[in-house]
């Protein structure tokens, strides 16, 4: 049974940093078209990239399991902060969707973060050859 969940753990995290890895893809191929975006919020352009390695690092980090817990942390900060800024106090019923899919993807990095990775990860190799040691 330990082995179906870390599979479906893997599929997990797989699933949550996709979303992330092809926003940032997007926004690298519209990205003056987002520089216009975040700065009619209040956002200098200066963050965006570092936004970028935010969404793209951090997803590509959560799918391999590596430094899982710091992605996962980095990643919900990121999702609450774009709901407060982007999405909160609005009207628009697409804006709120936005909004509460935003911090329920915070949510489930929280959870990953207190958890971590489990056996299919690089979290789980490194610890594994530090017991070896």
């Amino acid at each position: 049974m330990n082995r179906l969940f870390d599979l479906v753990e893997v599929v997990g995290r797989v699933l949550l940093a996709a979303l992330f890895i092809q926003d940032g893809w997007t926004v690298i191929l519209n990205y003056a078209s987002t520089t216009d975006y975040i700065a009619q919020h209040g956002i200098p352009a200066t963050l965006l990239p570092l936004a970028l390695a935010t969404q793209i690092g951090g997803g590509v980090l959560i799918i391999l399991g590596l430094w899982t817990r710091l992605a996962a942390l980095a990643l919900g900060l990121f999702c609450l902060s774009t709901a407060v800024v982007f999405h909160a106090f609005s009207a628009d019923f697409n804006e709120q969707i936005h909004f509460w899919k935003d911090l329920a993807l915070a949510g489930g990095f929280f959870v990953l973060m207190a958890n971590g990775a489990r056996a299919y990860s690089l979290d789980a190799l490194a610890s594994r050859r530090a017991v070896a040691r």
